[in-house]
């Protein structure tokens, strides 16, 4: 971490637990009491991002509180009350709708000091979005690809013991099932679970093309192509916060 003025954070902090509203109803809070009373929440988001200088460049810590204090401010003149009022619990609601907007403005300085040359956003988030697609590649291949892989027990990566601790396989199931319904069509749904035995028993090409009427001398190639287009059709729109937790 690089070096920062360890006095002014104290004084900060000082600062902040003095200035710290008391407890009420938040919409009987005045815009100054509502940026303070969350005050906390820009540092817990600020603190989860490296300030190494190949990370963040020249900024340090305190330049990322006051980075995100900036974005929290704005993101309280944008507050809508009626939705607020709505929630069922209005503290999620608020932290919800402030911590997009403080990791965003966060990001948006980082990006813009952590090199010499300035990459317009649009660019900077096409970057980000091919890095995000890629673990979600990662995810569905790892699962689905790697099952139809002919595993050689000679290989020394075989030989190495898998210490992590298993998936629990019936919750990971009921999962991949509703990311399947939610973003393939009939056959593609039941071309792959039926290929991987997600509830059902495993299935081969040609039992699979028999079973939904897929007609052909070479029927099992058909099936073999709706089951890489699923893949890819998960991997094209799942979200990748979606299947962060399994990588």
């Amino acid at each position: 971490m690089k070096k920062y003025s360890i006095a002014n954070y104290i004084r900060y902090k000082e600062d902040l637990k003095s200035s710290m509203p008391i407890d009420k109803p938040y919409k009987e809070y005045t815009r100054k009491e509502l940026i303070i009373r969350f005050l906390p929440l820009v540092e817990s988001l600020a603190r989860k991002f490296p300030t190494s200088q190949q990370a963040c460049g020249v900024l340090t810590i305190m330049d990322l509180l006051q980075c995100g204090s900036e974005a929290l401010t704005k993101a309280v003149d944008r507050l809508d009350w009626e939705t607020v009022d709505k929630s069922d619990d209005q503290e999620k609601t608020l932290k919800s709708f402030f911590s997009k907007r403080i990791r965003g403005g966060i990001r948006r300085r980082i990006d813009s000091h952590r090199g010499t040359m300035r990459l317009p956003e649009h660019v900077i988030n096409k970057i980000r979005n091919n890095k995000d697609k890629k673990m979600v590649a990662m995810f569905f291949n790892s699962i689905f690809l790697s099952i139809d892989a002919n595993v050689n027990d000679e290989d020394m990566v075989m030989q190495i013991p898998d210490k992590s601790d298993p998936y629990n396989k019936e919750l990971l199931n009921i999962y991949l099932k509703s990311l399947m319904q939610k973003y393939l069509n009939e056959t593609e749904y039941e071309v792959l679970r039926l290929s991987y035995g997600l509830d059902d028993e495993k299935l081969s090409a040609k039992q699979i093309a028999a079973r939904l009427n897929i007609d052909g001398v070479s029927n099992y190639v058909r099936v073999s192509e709706l089951k890489r287009q699923a893949v890819n059709t998960l991997i094209d729109n799942v979200d990748h916060s979606q299947v962060l937790d399994y990588l």
